[in-house]
């Protein structure tokens, strides 16, 4: 794509240039046409002059010395001496009613005979050329009169005012096409000032964009950068928060496995090695965990991505959720209890990550559950919110250390733990837009409640 700067320069020159341009055609149009008028006025008013004087009450021999005055004075006319150049281009002729010459200029064109039509005419000569004629005839004294002027006085009167008219045009054009340049590239120059600073920037560099003075066109310019820029380094700290949290958590129990494997090899007996095997299967089971955790917080990031939201009914989705694990809560020795205040309600949400935190409360619960015991699960709804309650049998946790188990990898009574799943559930509740609260249950157990906006 072309600069802005040169697409900017591009139109408004192409603008001031057709500008120009229809104004001088309709400058030359103009002129044609005001000249031709004023011209004609003239002939139409030199024919009337010559009427005049050719109606002084004169005998006959004095009308014939004035004819023949009129051309000798019209004849000896020395346009390059004592006159104009254009005096040779205008003529007239007056004739009378017999088709008797009287008067003309040495100039005139020759006619055959007088002409016929009255009034403004266009004709051209033997010499081919071009005439603009008025004719006036006067029936009362026998005259009629023709006044010509060369067409082209006309076209270099026009031809001159153009020259005056376009050339200063042209180098006003020009001088005005680089006024617009310098102009253009003034006003752009905070817009070079903030590309040079971008290109001059480390390229590691997220600081934020200190631009001062900076017009206010591009102050949500600089202000979507560093938000940008923001956005950027948060995603690279989760990154390295993540990398650092799964290289720490990752180099024991790898080292555990390495530990387990080398007992295998090194077992005295099938007894041993069995014993090595089954603990190598418990640790493969504890990393699996670990990373699927691990990967799952990553997803949940509230700056991963947005909701993916869709219609549907919250409480079947929960049930749903609920009879995928039922299996796996009776293998523990533990019942599982569902209710809600409504037996449908649609809602629009994000049901994958609700999904993730049902499961991750429930196995927390299941985890600390003697057997025999049960794990309750409560759905409410309440002003535009709802609220999911999962509720253990456990011993619960001192009030003290409620808010630590938020902590990434803190895992509290549970050797098989790794202490990622109430910050999952806070992670999922942080991009619902709610929170989750932990509280001790009387005679024992705790309840986890997840409350968010639907």
């Amino acid at each position: 794509m072309t600069s802005i700067r040169r697409r900017t320069l591009t139109l408004i020159l192409g603008l001031v240039t057709l500008g120009l341009l229809i104004l001088t055609l309709i400058n030359v149009h103009d002129s044609n046409h005001e000249i031709a008028e004023v011209y004609d006025a003239q002939l139409a008013q030199n024919a009337r002059l010559l009427q005049g004087v050719m109606r002084m009450p004169l005998a006959q021999k004095e009308h014939a010395q004035l004819y023949q005055a009129f051309n000798q004075a019209l004849g000896q006319a020395e346009p390059r001496v004592d006159g104009h150049p254009y005096e040779s281009k205008i003529a007239f002729q007056v004739w009378d009613l017999q088709g008797n010459l009287l008067v003309h200029t040495a100039s005139a064109p020759s006619f055959a005979q007088p002409p016929q039509s009255k009034g403004f005419s266009n004709i051209t000569d033997l010499g081919k050329n071009r005439w603009r004629a008025f004719v006036l005839e006067d029936a009362q004294h026998g005259l009629l009169i023709w006044v010509g002027e060369r067409d082209d006085v006309r076209s270099d009167l026009v031809n001159r005012i153009v020259r005056h008219t376009v050339l200063p045009n042209l180098f006003g054009s020009l001088l005005l096409m680089g006024a617009i340049w310098l102009a253009i590239g003034w006003g752009l120059k905070p817009l070079a000032d903030l590309a040079s600073t971008l290109r001059g920037r480390h390229p590691g560099s997220l600081e934020p964009l200190q631009l001062a003075p900076l017009p206010s066109e591009l102050e949500p310019m600089q202000a979507a950068l560093n938000r940008l820029l923001g956005q950027i380094q948060e995603v690279l700290n989760r990154e390295r928060r993540f990398i650092a949290d799964a290289a720490h958590e990752m180099r024991t129990p790898l080292a555990v496995l390495r530990v387990h494997a080398q007992n295998v090899l090194e077992a005295r007996n099938e007894e041993q090695r069995r014993e090595s095997l089954d603990f190598l299967i418990i640790g493969v089971d504890r990393t699996t965990r670990l990373v699927n955790q691990l990967l799952t917080i990553a997803r949940l990031e509230p700056t991963a991505g947005a909701l993916k939201k869709t219609k549907g009914d919250l409480v079947a989705a929960v049930r749903e959720s609920l009879v995928q694990i039922t299996p796996w809560i009776l293998s523990k020795g533990l019942e599982l209890s569902f209710e809600s205040d409504e037996q449908s309600h649609q809602v629009d949400a994000d049901f994958a990550a609700i999904d993730i935190a049902l499961q991750n409360l429930v196995t927390n619960a299941v985890n600390f559950s003697p057997k025999g015991g049960q794990v309750s699960v409560r759905l409410c709804f309440k002003d535009n919110r709802f609220l999911l309650s999962v509720t253990d049998q456990g011993p619960g946790v001192e009030e003290a250390e409620l808010t630590r188990l938020f902590e990434r990898f803190y895992s509290r009574g549970n050797d098989q733990g790794v202490g990622l799943g109430l910050t999952i559930v806070q992670t999922v509740a942080k991009r619902l837009g709610g929170e989750i609260r932990l509280q001790n249950v009387s005679p024992i157990g705790l309840q986890a409640t997840l409350e968010a906006a639907v």
